[in-house]
């Protein structure tokens, strides 16, 4: 233990060896003694840090020189890893980030859930680890020729890195990108400045099927009228294949979010189609699914086979979204009851299951933790089996006690976070139910998160 005397000062340098990585990401490394998390690093790098703060257990530090890369440090596809907020990983080779990212489950849940004998199943890699992702969204800057697309730089809200290709998309997301940014600098219009608050140009989201085609996209101003927006539709359709939508979203906020915003449909539909599980999905511009979609029907197959269904079951699926995981249950079940708080996602999710030709699903709109008592009381029937999807924070633990009071024998829980589904599985042991496997899945390679299905079994059945 490092004496506070002998604690290195913010603005220190030194020469480390990276041990290991932290959760999220991170590196670690030790300064006789004092641990220090090292951005950009990987495990056996030898580099030359800088400490930009000095807590008293822990520092946190930059990389001032690579001195020699360790063994699993490769060159990336993206020339702008290490720059860019994303794809912090793609310099570390592809089976080393499966190795440290089942290490995180692993220490989740021997470390916080207290239960290292459970069941870890190995993680299921992803077959694509670049142009996976369904959705993207890029932010304005400005540069000498005009406005520009590009992602936050890695650390700063402030200021943003213009890109060429983003390699975790496919082509047309690219092409449509390219084609936003000429209109762009045909307007007069000047990107968002987030410091001053001056410009009109702020985002650009775009959602993309790569089994249908159909390419989203929503583009983000201030409060503005869109100019030569009919040159935009045009640009679009001519250089952009499988666009089935345009919309206009003014945020007047100093906030940079795309959510609760006026939004208005420029050309064609609000939605595009996906398919999913044998489902054709219609997915809102808004409308909540996995960024990958290929490890998303793998992610859902593993929770329809941990279910276990027979055909006779009554399951309900709590923060149901647009009804992928339900719907897909559906066909092994014999009724489906999802809860999810966003009412448009609700009237989303019924108008999939009509749409699909399925009977036996139905959703509800509410608070997981108010609205399940108040379904038991009416005469919904209880859940042989619920299934869970919940936000990366978890479930609070007023609905987890919601949860076990419906007294399902079995408990499928879908996790983006191995810690917080920790901290739940803790609770869930506590009231009488058993872990009884994990299994990670691999939604999003290059990066630190990695999902996992939990499976759950009450114990005095």
């Amino acid at each position: 233990m490092v004496r506070v005397a002998d604690r290195p000062s913010r603005g220190d340098t030194a020469e480390v060896v990276i041990e290991s990585l932290a959760t999220g990401g991170r590196g670690v490394a030790r300064i006789d003694g004092y641990v220090v998390f090292v951005d950009r690093a990987l495990p056996g790098d030898r580099a030359r840090i800088r400490l930009r703060s000095a807590r008293r257990r822990h520092g946190e530090a930059d990389v001032l020189e690579l001195l020699a890369p360790g063994p699993d440090r490769v060159e990336p596809t993206c020339p702008h890893v290490g720059a860019c907020g994303g794809c912090r990983w793609q310099a570390l080779a592809y089976p080393a980030q499966l190795e440290e990212k089942a290490h995180i489950v692993a220490d989740a849940i021997a470390r916080i859930a207290h239960l290292p004998d459970v069941p870890i199943a190995p993680i299921g890699g992803a077959e694509d680890t670049l142009g996976y992702r369904n959705k993207i969204e890029l932010t304005f800057t400005a540069t000498d020729d005009g406005p520009a697309l590009g992602f936050h730089r890695a650390g700063r809200w402030d200021q943003v890195l213009e890109i060429g290709r983003c390699h975790l998309v496919g082509d047309a997301p690219n092409a449509a990108k390219d084609a936003v940014q000429r209109w762009a600098r045909t307007t007069g219009l000047a990107a968002y400045d987030q410091r001053l608050h001056e410009g009109e140009l702020r985002n650009l989201v775009l959602r993309h099927s790569a089994r249908t085609g159909e390419l989203l996209l929503v583009l983000v101003t201030t409060d503005i009228d869109l100019p030569k927006r009919a040159n935009l539709v045009d640009e679009l359709l001519e250089t952009v294949p499988g666009v089935v939508g345009l919309l206009h979203q003014r945020n007047a906020s100093a906030a940079e979010t795309t959510r609760g915003h006026p939004t208005e449909v420029v050309h064609g539909a609000d939605y595009y189609r996906e398919e999913l599980l044998g489902l054709t999905l219609h997915v809102p511009w808004n409308g909540f699914l996995q960024t990958n979609t290929a490890m998303c029907e793998r992610l859902y197959g593993i929770a329809i086979e941990e279910a276990g269904l027979t055909g006779d079951e009554v399951v309900w699926d709590l923060y149901s979204g647009i009804g992928s995981i339900g719907l897909a249950l559906a066909r092994d079940a014999g009724r489906v009851i999802g809860i999810e708080i966003v009412p448009e996602a609700v009237e989303q999710a019924t108008a999939n299951a009509e749409r699909n030709g399925i009977a036996n699903a139905e959703f509800v709109t509410g608070d997981v933790a108010k609205t399940v008592a108040p379904l038991v009381e009416a005469g919904v029937p209880v859940p042989d089996v619920v299934v869970i999807d919940p936000p990366r924070a978890g479930l609070t633990p007023k609905a987890v006690q919601r949860v076990m009071e419906l007294g399902a024998r079995r408990i499928v829980y879908v996790s983006c976070n191995p810690t917080t589904l920790a901290g739940n599985a803790v609770l869930l042991t506590e009231g009488g139910y058993r872990l009884e496997s994990v299994r990670p899945v691999d939604m999003f390679p290059h990066t630190p998160h990695v999902e996992c299905v939990a499976r759950f079994e009450r114990v005095d059945q």
